[in-house]
């Protein structure tokens, strides 16, 4: 798995180089998120929304919740109890802050913590997303292992990440559109101009399609699936226990 790190003249570990990163720019994260993606990502969290949804969950556990636009989507759904997990206190702060202005306390706990090792007992949520978290595990199969350790049997495993098209033209648009522009609006927009470099350069070296599909089944998930959306630039993957 790639070694890739937001801060390479650092010490740290990956993971409290992620925590240090995400912490500096939550201020900025959302509205960039929209600029960047072109608001496009809204529509591909409503569709993880309408996934859960089709196997009616009563526990929902966000990894990688961020400021919590998936755990506050995922409210649509008939859940009693959704719990948003982050390990960047600062990402948390806002998002709680959103939870609480849209009056969902009763229904989202947003919870710091380390999405691998998670303080919850085995087999505890029916269903299970991570939106664009996964590539910033420090290790993806302990991440993943985690994951399948707390989900349910029969539960639900939804993935939203970004990916590489493979179709020309899409492919050489999204290649020129990462290196390039993507990493000078992040430098505009952001306090931290190593932050949105990372996050492209991790994009690019991610596995993705059948490379992700191939270790959610090795780690031991079943009823794999990979959806690509808008032309390949993030894919969607469903798997249960």
């Amino acid at each position: 798995m790639s070694k890739i790190k937001p801060y390479k003249d650092s010490d740290l570990g990956k993971k409290e180089q992620v925590t240090k990163m995400f912490d500096t720019i939550s201020g900025d994260y959302d509205g960039l998120n929209r600029v960047i993606s072109f608001g496009i990502d809204t529509k591909w969290r409503k569709k993880v929304v309408k996934i859960i949804k089709e196997s009616n969950p009563d526990t929902i556990l966000d990894i990688a919740t961020g400021t919590g636009d998936l755990a506050i989507n995922l409210a649509e759904t008939n859940a009693t109890k959704i719990v948003g997990l982050d390990i960047s206190r600062g990402m948390l702060d806002i998002g709680k802050e959103k939870v609480k202005n849209k009056g969902l306390d009763s229904k989202i706990e947003m919870v710091l913590g380390d999405s691998e090792k998670m303080p919850f007992e085995d087999n505890t949520f029916d269903a299970i997303t991570v939106a664009f978290g996964v590539r910033n595990f420090e290790s993806l199969e302990n991440g993943l292992k985690e994951i399948l350790r707390i989900l349910k049997p029969g539960g639900s495993f939804v993935i939203l990440e970004t990916s590489m098209p493979d179709k020309t033209p899409y492919k050489q648009g999204y290649n020129f559109y990462t290196k390039n522009i993507l990493p000078l609006i992040g430098k505009a927009f952001s306090k931290d101009k190593n932050a949105y470099k990372y996050l492209c350069e991790s994009a690019s070296v991610f596995p993705y399609g059948e490379a992700l599909n191939n270790i959610l089944k090795e780690t031991g998930f079943i009823n794999v699936k990979d959806l690509p959306q808008t032309f390949g630039v993030a894919t969607i993957y469903v798997a249960s226990k």
